[in-house]
């Protein structure tokens, strides 16, 4: 893993918002439709090799594929890469309807909701055997951005996938005898993408917003302590799929979500830090770039980043048309690289700008002027940091 040993050095969480051309492909893909597979294989290469390009043409020095690969969200396409599980109709609550800070603004999502119905919802059940079944899409997508990488000039590139925590979040479990046993059979699945991407010579991102949202989905009716016990039951399920892979070669990623909604009961950082560092993980993505999260980054005063570690810290944000002043980005890095050395802080942005295929959370136009206003943040706090 490339350190910032003369200079800043720039990435992002990953996700970013797919061209038309390929997303029509995806459409008439979720349809049932029939379509041109060889025609979507040349648009999917064509698109990663476009958007490795822009990133560092942009700026970006560590890049991803963009996640283009992936049909369904950053943690669903996990089930079109696992045996076991069925899709069923929607029985029973709504899993986007629980939360204590839906609790609070009930009226407020009422509104939010009855803008942005979920037609026809469905659930994910285990009720056989879980085992990886994607090797052939992973290899796609590994040849496709290795590809894009040997005809671009940036410091390294990523594959962002899921951690075993955010693996089809509120999947339910008929098959095996609970849910230390499902968890440990995603671990040990969800290991073969891990390894594979990591023998291709690329870094792994484990995304893992579920770690820290579930406590406003938890407490209450449950206790801080019963949070805890969950996430460090998460942890070592995640450290057992990391076993044999160097930590250097690893990024783990947590933030709060990205629903569009006050969060006044997100976790603090400072009450999970330490079940943070925990993963066997070389560098650590943390959102912090949130009005709810900026000021977070105090907690490095108390909290000493292990020896050899890397923090990559949101200091621009995914969920606002507003875009960051570079000189704001700049002091967002200066703070926490004198902190924590300047050598371990690489600068992101807080999570992904495209939530899945269909969704992205800003305009693209407006996305790339935010990785833009990073990069000429990151060289303004090298110039102050390598005075």
């Amino acid at each position: 893993m490339k350190r910032s040993t003369s200079r800043i050095l720039t990435t992002h969480v990953g996700s970013l918002i797919r061209p038309p051309e390929l997303l029509d492909f995806l459409r008439a893909k979720q349809r049932g439709e029939k379509y041109d597979k060889a025609a979507y294989a040349k648009c999917l290469k064509d698109s990663v090799a476009s958007v490795v390009r822009q990133q560092g043409e942009t700026g970006i020095d560590v890049v991803s594929d963009g996640e283009f690969g992936k049909g369904i969200s950053w943690s669903q396409y996990v089930i079109e890469r696992l045996s076991g599980f069925e899709t069923r109709p929607l029985s029973g609550e709504d899993p986007f309807a629980r939360g204590a800070d839906r609790a609070r603004f009930a009226e407020f999502y009422a509104e939010l909701d009855a803008r942005d119905v979920r037609t026809n919802p469905t659930e994910s059940v285990c009720v056989g055997p879980i085992k990886y079944t994607g090797q052939a899409a992973l290899q796609r997508d590994i040849d496709n951005f290795k590809a894009a990488l040997a005809a671009t000039k940036v410091e390294e590139g990523f594959l962002p996938v899921a951690a075993p925590a955010s693996v089809i979040p509120d999947r339910k479990n008929e098959y095996y005898p609970n849910e230390e046993a499902s968890l440990e059979a995603i671990a040990d699945a969800m290991r073969v993408e891990y390894k594979t991407i990591v023998d291709a010579g690329l870094l792994v991102q484990l995304d893992d917003a579920r770690a820290a949202v579930t406590y406003d989905r938890m407490v209450p009716p449950g206790t801080f302590a019963d949070y805890r016990k969950w996430v460090a039951m998460h942890v070592e399920a995640l450290n057992h799929a990391l076993e044999g892979i160097p930590p250097e070669k690893v990024r783990y990623h947590v933030c709060w979500g990205s629903w569009p909604g006050p969060h006044t009961t997100d976790v603090p950082l400072k009450d999970i830090v330490d079940l943070v560092l925990q993963v066997n993980a070389g560098a650590y993505v943390i959102e912090g770039a949130n009005p709810r999260h900026e000021h977070e980054w105090q907690v490095w005063e108390d909290v000493k980043l292990p020896a050899g570690k890397v923090l990559i810290p949101g200091v621009i944000s995914h969920a606002t048309n507003v875009v960051e002043h570079p000189e704001l980005v700049a002091q967002r890095i200066t703070r926490l690289a004198k902190l924590v050395g300047r050598e371990n802080v690489i600068a992101s942005t807080d999570c992904g700008f495209a939530q899945g295929p269909f969704h992205r959370r800003v305009h693209p136009s407006i996305m790339w002027a935010k990785l833009e206003a990073l990069a000429d943040g990151a060289r303004i706090a090298s110039k102050a940091l390598w005075r």
